[in-house]
């Protein structure tokens, strides 16, 4: 399975957006993705619910990264 810090780098990505604006789209500092995309932290169920949100405006599939959270906080 990706890690999610790895996937939720690719979701911005595709987005074509920099940490700076993803973390505009979601809300959150830059810090916080910059933590999440280097694997220091993980989303919490809030967050989890802008990113899919942010999946599906932007008609990014969301179940991988939320197969890899589910697995991560067991």
């Amino acid at each position: 399975m990706t890690p999610l810090s790895e996937l939720i780098r690719v979701v911005r990505k595709k987005a074509l957006l920099s940490q700076e604006d993803f973390a505009k789209a979601l809300n959150v500092s830059v810090g916080t993705i910059n933590r999440w995309e280097n694997a220091k932290t993980k989303p919490n169920i809030t967050a989890m619910k802008k990113i899919k949100a942010f999946c599906e405006e932007n008609n990014i599939p969301f179940d991988e990264i939320e197969a890899s959270w589910i697995a991560q906080k067991e």
